[in-house]
Order: structure tokens, then C-alpha cells, then sequence
């Protein structure tokens, strides 16, 4: 199966003979620190190097929280856990592993974005590769230089559109690198499998490009016909250099996310985690409350407020569900309702963007929901729509604080049984709006899930939990089950089942307090139960190995590394 990637001790051990001394100690995916053996100071050069005593790796990883907790900044956090990365990987993963759910607030959503904010003034030690365009006659090489020589999965970012905060250059770099930690620690995908890059094209960003400590390429955005080479130059170093990886796309902009996908999907085994793993996880979300509404996909109306990669991700696998389920095509035109920036997205709108006709309405729906008469130029807002439209699932992706004003909320509670409101835009400051005013509006009835942490609601003696609709739940397993299906093709439909599978794993008492999706803790679960189904998908749609159902399983068992230290 997965040749040769899959054992452990040659993954993470580099050619014969081993370094000694000070250079195993700086080797970080070697280092245990204080708990080398005594034999293996003796032999390794290390006596004298090192305090007397030997510790074990759960003293360590003890210790690392002990610093951790006495830090009062969530960024001076990051800060040491990132040094840790750099020193010790195996006890990264381990102190990583065994508080997830303290600890992926701090390494991805929401502290991270603040760091790619700071990353030129924060950095201490560079990490993966960084490939600008004065590089593109020497990609091949470029790559050769990684620090491991079989990659399977490449996390790359054009940096221009990370999280909700924009073009941040050079910074988005912690993006690929937070990713990757979560697929280690969230689905076990060893490290030296692994390989972060940054397509620094520039920057529009002005106080970047004023700022005299900025790391990143010091040139305006790359774009047009020179970006399109770049990118087609990088899309082919990989395939010649690590044919068998995994490419996910991260953070590009809505247009180049879109068509950059559709573009490669067919040509290297890719995905865009910002569409279709938002897809799956927000899906997966609506399938969970489903469960408690005791109805069908086929029967719910949405409405999303932001027409960018995600929300147009988003629509398409909730189209894809709807179908599944035998609505027709007109019930799912008449379902789907989205909003930009200029309010309602329809046909004759103008101005409206290529990329956003997919879900306009044409002239037949509006007259369906009851706006006949509307000009081109009309701008249609969020409580208009709602009133009309009467959704029972309202998705947000728009980046925009409080974009579900209060009056939206009220109007479909007025209407929905049991409100579906998912306001997924993150950081936290980018919230459309905050579970406790979303749900004291709908008289506490909503079920909401938003895409960075908040806190449970107390409201009339009950308590309302908040899920955490974080791609986290998904990009991990999907890329296990990729990976180990040596899988050509990363479809649709393997993120439906991700979807699936993840509503599956939420227990019936987090769903009666109104969770929709599981405790961050659960990652590891999940993540192997999505990479089975991701791998039997594979399988039987003729681009991965043909594997029984019990060889996959086992398959997906022996690639999940735990991080404890190799003899």
C-alpha cells in the first residue's frame, strides 16, 4: 500500500549513519531531548549534553503545558509552541494530540490568523518552501530541497486571501503550516510525509510592502497570463518530483480558487479545503440537524450571505445532497438563494460576476419567491430575501461582522421551526453574528454552529452548546483516505461522504443540547472513520486501489503515526 511511506522508523529516520551529539540534538524530528536512554547517550555522543536525569515523554509533554499555561498571550502561545515544532516534532505531536481541544485554537483558528499577521516580527525559524517568481526556471530543484524526499500531501497558499483578513503576503505561510500540524495530530499523517508551501507572488498590501522587516517577495501582485504560467510551472514541478502527492489548494481568492481547481482537479490529485472542505463540514452540520428536525435535505430552503469560494462550495455540495435525495431540478433552483456584497444574486443583476451565476436566480424563480418587478440595478438585502425566500438554513461566509441583523433572524423565525444559523466566517472578530444573540431572537429555538470557538449559551435554565464548523473535521481524514488509496482524483462526491460520516459521529446527547457536530477531543476517531469511507470511495469509483473493505481499514490503521519517540 502506500510503498514504502508507511514505516514509521525509515519516515523518520534520515540515511545511515544517524547524526551524533550536538547535530542529533538540532534534528528535530529525531530529538527526545532529556528523554534519550542512558544507553543512547553513551552511545549517541550525548553524555555530558544533557541534565543527569531521564524523562519520559509524558514529563515532557507535563512540562510543555506547564509553560504553555503560565504564558497570559495567546500569540506569545503560538509563539512557543511554534519553537517546539523546531526543537522536538515527536513531543509537538504529543503535547498537540493530547489537548486538542485546548491547544487548536492556539495553532490554527483563531490565534493563527493574528500570527500571519505578525509573521515577519514573530518568525523564528523558517519552515517548508518558499517559491517566488524569480524561481519559476527552478521549481524541480526547489523542491529537491525539502527536508524529506517522498512527500505525499503539499499544503500550498498564494497567500492572498487567508482567512477572513485578506492579502497578508509572505504571512500566510502559517496557514499551510497550521494545516499540516492538524493533519499529523487530527488524522496521524507522519510529518516527513508532509510539506508546507508558499506561492509568494507579492503583495497588494501597501503597509506590507512599506514595512522594512517584511519578509516576503517586495513586488506588487503577480497576475494575469505571468501568474497562470507560475502556477502551471509549480502544478508541474510536483508531478515531476513527488508524483504521488497530494495537493491541496489553500487560501487563494475566490476566482483564482475556483478555477484553478476546476483547471487541475483531473490533471494531479488536488482539492480546495476553503470550498470543498467547507462543503463537507457545513453539510455535514445541516445532515446533523437534520437528524433533529427528522426531516430530508430535499425539504429545507437556504439562503447564504457571501458569494465567494465558500459559500459557492458550500451550495454546490448542499445541490449535490438535495439531488441525492430525488429533489428535482426546479426544487433545487427554488432552494437556493445567495446574497453578495450587493445584495441579492440574480440573472439581469448588474454588476455581477461570472462566477456567481451558477446560483443567480433567473427570472422564473424571483417570480416564485415573489420579486416579479426588480430592476437590474435593485439591491436586495438579507431580511428582503429571508421574508421571501423563507429559508430554514441561513450560511454565512461573507467575512463581515454582524452581518445577520437582528431583523433577518426575527423574519425567519418566524417561519422555521427550528432555525438552522451557521455564521461561519472566522477569525472570531468576522463573525456574521454571536450564538447568544442568534439564539435569545429565535426565541431559543436555533441550532447555530459558527466557524470559530464560542463558548455554550445559557438561556431559561438550558444550556446551548455551540459546534465548532471547522474544515479540521474533514481535511485531515479526506487526506488520509487519499493518501492511502493512492487515489488519481479527489471528487464531489468523496466530500459527501466525508459529510456523512461526520454527522454520524455526532452522539445523540450533544445533538439534544444542540451541537451539531463532535468535540474537537474526538478528531482522531473521525478522522480514520472519514478516511475509510474516502478510501472505499475511491475504490469504487475505479481511481484508487482495489482494496476490500477490511484491507482499507487496516490500511488506514497502519498509516496513522502516534507520536511517541523511536527506539
Amino acid at each position: 500500500m502506500l510503498k514504502d511511506t508507511i514505516d514509521e522508523t525509515e519516515i523518520a529516520l534520515p540515511p545511515s549513519p544517524l547524526p551524533t551529539g550536538i547535530e542529533l540534538l538540532e534534528h528535530p524530528l529525531l530529538n527526545k531531548d532529556t528523554a534519550f536512554t542512558d544507553a543512547e547517550r553513551e552511545r549517541y555522543g550525548l553524555v555530558g549534553l544533557l541534565p543527569r536525569r531521564v524523562t519520559t515523554i509524558d514529563d515532557q509533554a507535563a512540562l510543555e503545558m506547564e509553560h504553555l499555561r503560565r504564558k497570559s498571550d495567546d500569540l506569545e502561545r503560538f509563539i512557543g509552541l511554534a519553537s517546539l515544532h523546531d526543537r522536538n516534532e515527536t513531543l509537538y505531536y504529543r503535547v498537540l494530540v493530547d489537548n486538542l481541544e485546548e491547544l487548536m485554537p492556539i495553532v490554527y483558528t483563531p490565534v493563527v490568523g493574528r500570527a500571519c499577521q505578525e509573521f515577519s516580527h514573530i518568525l523564528r525559524r523558517p519552515r517548508g518552501l518558499w517559491i517566488t517568481p524569480d524561481d519559476i526556471d527552478h521549481i524541480p530543484a526547489m523542491l529537491g530541497n525539502a527536508r524529506h524526499d517522498d512527500v505525499r500531501l503539499i499544503v500550498a497558499t498564494d497567500n492572498e486571501r487567508i482567512l477572513g483578513l485578506g492579502d497578508l503576503g509572505a504571512g500566510g505561510m502559517g496557514i499551510p503550516v497550521g494545516k499540516l500540524a492538524l493533519y499529523t495530530a487530527g488524522a496521524g499523517i507522519h510529518p516527513a510525509l508532509t510539506l508546507p508551501v508558499s506561492l509568494d507572488v507579492g503583495t497588494d498590501n501597501q503597509s506590507l510592502l512599506d514595512d522594512p522587516l517584511y519578509l516576503g517577495w517586495r513586488h506588487p501582485r503577480l497576475r494575469g497570463e505571468p501568474y497562470d504560467g507560475f502556477i502551471e510551472a509549480f502544478v508541474q514541478a510536483i508531478l515531476d518530483v513527488f508524483p504521488h502527492a497530494l495537493l491541496q489548494w489553500e487560501d487563494f481568492k475566490q476566482h483564482n480558487a475556483i478555477r484553478l481547481l476546476d483547471r487541475y482537479r483531473h490533471r494531479i490529485a488536488s482539492f480546495n479545503d476553503d470550498i470543498q472542505g467547507t462543503s463537507s463540514v457545513v453539510v455535514a452540520g445541516i445532515l446533523s440537524a437534520l437528524r433533529l428536525l427528522n426531516e430530508s435535505m430535499s425539504e429545507q430552503r437556504f439562503v447564504f450571505l457571501g458569494a465567494g469560494a465558500a459559500g459557492i462550495g458550500i451550495a454546490r455540495l448542499v445541490r449535490m445532497a438535495m439531488r441525492q435525495q430525488g429533489a428535482n431540478d426546479d426544487t433545487v433552483r427554488r432552494a437556493i438563494a445567495m446574497l453578495d456584497s450587493n445584495g441579492l444574486t440574480f440573472d439581469a443583476r448588474h454588476p455581477l460576476d461570472d462566477d456567481k451565476r451558477e446560483f443567480a436566480l433567473d427570472h422564473e424563480t424571483l417570480a416564485f419567491h415573489g420579486f416579479a418587478d426588480v430592476e437590474t440595478s435593485d439591491r436586495i438585502d438579507l431580511e428582503t430575501v429571508v421574508r421571501h425566500v423563507r429559508p430554514t438554513v441561513l450560511v454565512g461566509t461573507s467575512g463581515t461582522r454582524d452581518a445577520f441583523p437582528e431583523g433577518a433572524i426575527r423574519a425567519m423565525a418566524e417561519h422555521a421551526r427550528i432555525p438552522v444559523i451557521l455564521p461561519l466566517s472566522n477569525p472570531t472578530s468576522k463573525t456574521e453574528v454571536e450564538p447568544a444573540k442568534a439564539i435569545e431572537w429565535t426565541g431559543g429555538r436555533a441550532l447555530v454552529a459558527t466557524g470559530s470557538p464560542f463558548d455554550p449559551v445559557e438561556r431559561d435554565g438550558r444550556t446551548h452548546l455551540i459546534g465548532q464548523a471547522n474544515n479540521a473535521f474533514v481535511f485531515p481524514g479526506i487526506g488520509l483516505g487519499a493518501i492511502v488509496s493512492e487515489t488519481r482524483e479527489v471528487t464531489d462526491d468523496m466530500f459527501m461522504v466525508a459529510a456523512e460520516e461526520l454527522s454520524r459521529c455526532v452522539d445523540g446527547d450533544r445533538l439534544a443540547n444542540g451541537a451539531l457536530y463532535p468535540p474537537q477531543g474526538a478528531l482522531r476517531r473521525v478522522s480514520r472513520s472519514i478516511a475509510i469511507r474516502v478510501a472505499q470511495r475511491a475504490r469504487d469509483r475505479g481511481l484508487g486501489r482495489g482494496d476490500t473493505d477490511d484491507e482499507i481499514e487496516r490500511a488506514v490503521d497502519a498509516a496513522i503515526w502516534d507520536p511517541v519517540y523511536a527506539s
